[in-house]
């Protein structure tokens, strides 16, 4: 086999280092980020702008309804188009930033993960032969592969998606505080009933996505100890045994993917749940307003709108948490990997080996099992 270490118990399937907490593992990324911060500047400055056209949308459409009156002919039809025909080109250039912000973050992305595969490759050759010998190969490798692409997934679209929620969440809010004060207090219960949840919820499944990166990566490592020594088990007749161990790794692997997203994946569901609540809450006392003279239907409409933009991104960011604790756990394993001891340099003033003439010769050796000579 490729390694002696192989038949028995095989090496080491992770990175034994001090796991890392969130707020150390985003700091790294943020160094690989900064190389780029005009990008990154330019992602927000779309984000930014891009938002605030489309968060004018309901606020036009407020207006164009309070035109509509009850009655034959008391419609304002000039007034109804104009608010459209704004609304029109409003949506149009929203739509238009967030395609470029979408092609400026997958350039971005590429170009964090172009940089941390190098940085990964470049520490791997100054690594010492002993890392190889009890390390898997496969393990390695997941860890250059599916963890960095994880990453990349979670940078080219996590990150668009948080800066929007941002920046939709808050403008939402000013808006709906501008338009009545008095419904705001609904979302004064529902908000701090969905970020309790969300968080809690972060919580538990981070080490869960720890655990199906650790599992894929140890069941890798198996799969390409074995196959590269697929000749030596053949020959000893090892099928079976090695078929169960890995049976055994695969079902590991699948039952902590099947938790992680199993529990992630109710999350969202959760935080929609709260997010419709409010809604038929603002929807009730809007219309308990707009009878009591105390607002107008269009400045209803624009809230109810509002309060979807509102608790919309808030739904989503329930998604993105649990997306970016798969993130970390993927980086916690590259940081793990990049902190591993590199091969000690020469000692000042080492002098090279010259002479060399490919000659070998062993003498005096001797080797045995239990004091059993077998070797002399």
């Amino acid at each position: 086999m490729a390694r002696s270490k192989g038949m028995g118990g095989g090496p080491s399937m992770a990175f034994e280092k001090p796991r890392a907490g969130a707020k150390a593992i985003l700091r790294r990324l943020w160094r690989y980020l900064y190389h780029y911060k005009w990008l990154l500047a330019a992602a927000v400055a779309l984000s930014l702008t891009g938002n605030l056209l489309a968060l004018a949308g309901p606020k036009l459409s407020g207006y164009a309804i309070d035109a509509i009156r009850p009655g034959p002919g008391r419609v304002d039809f000039n007034t109804v188009f104009h608010y459209a025909k704004r609304m029109l080109v409003f949506y149009f250039a929203a739509a238009a930033l967030s395609y470029v912000l979408a092609t400026l973050m997958v350039r971005l992305s590429r170009n964090v993960v172009y940089r941390m595969r190098k940085d990964i490759y470049d520490h791997l050759m100054r690594l010492p032969v002993r890392f190889f010998d009890t390390h898997a190969i496969g393990d390695v490798l997941s860890v250059l592969s599916y963890d960095v692409d994880t990453i990349n997934a979670s940078l080219s679209n996590d990150l668009v998606q948080m800066l929007t929620s941002v920046i939709t969440v808050a403008g939402s809010f000013g808006m709906m505080l501008s338009i009545s004060p008095q419904l705001i207090l609904i979302f004064v219960v529902t908000i701090p009933i969905s970020v309790m949840f969300t968080r809690h919820r972060s919580k538990r499944v981070r080490p869960l996505y720890r655990r199906r990166s650790a599992g894929l990566g140890a069941l890798n490592g198996f799969a390409e100890e074995m196959t590269g020594g697929l000749k030596t088990i053949k020959a000893y007749g090892r099928e079976e045994v090695f078929l169960s161990r890995f049976e055994e790794k695969n079902r590991l692997a699948c039952d902590a993917n099947y938790e992680a997203d199993a529990f992630s994946s109710s999350t969202g569901p959760g935080v929609n749940f709260i997010n419709n609540l409010s809604l038929a809450l603002v929807s009730l006392f809007g219309a308990l307003l707009y009878m009591a003279g105390g607002i107008s239907l269009g400045s209803v409409s624009s809230f109810v709108l509002y309060s979807r933009k509102f608790s919309g991104p808030i739904n989503e960011f329930a998604n993105i948490i649990s997306e970016l604790q798969s993130a970390l756990a993927a980086a916690e394993r590259v940081f793990q990997l990049l902190d591993e001891a590199e091969e000690a340099p020469d000692a000042p003033g080492a002098r090279e080996l010259s002479g060399v003439r490919g000659a070998v010769a062993l003498r005096g050796v001797r080797f045995g099992y239990g004091g059993a000579p077998v070797l002399d």
